[in-house]
């Protein structure tokens, strides 16, 4: 969707934003994964399962354990309080989902 927002619409003020979005988790002062952990925690914060489920599969991409997924998830708990715990839940089985996905990908990849 996002192409087809971007691509298709006109709207300066939607694709500066957007551009903007993009160059927030590039590397910088922090690295881009680290921003994408602290994007992670903000969302849960936050309450949006659809940034959460972007998030984690950039932190994936990066390269992030489920020990650190877990650490940066509580803080976002002890930040966000137990309205977060909806939210947990939604995020630890994005990340089952995630980690099987890659298991299917890994099984499925033709030897050489």
């Amino acid at each position: 969707m996002n192409n087809r927002i971007l691509e298709e619409k006109e709207h300066l003020g939607i694709k500066r934003f957007f551009n903007l979005d993009t160059a927030a988790y590039r590397d910088g002062a922090l690295d881009g994964g680290t921003k994408e952990l602290l994007g992670l925690v903000a969302s849960m914060v936050l309450r949006c399962n659809d940034c959460i489920d972007y998030h984690l599969q950039q932190c994936i991409d990066h390269g992030y354990t489920d020990d650190e997924l877990d650490d940066a998830m509580n803080v976002a708990l002890v930040v966000g309080g137990s309205i977060v715990i909806p939210h947990l839940r939604h995020a630890v089985e994005t990340i089952d989902l995630l980690r099987a996905e890659a298991s299917d990908d890994v099984a499925n990849t033709p030897s050489d």
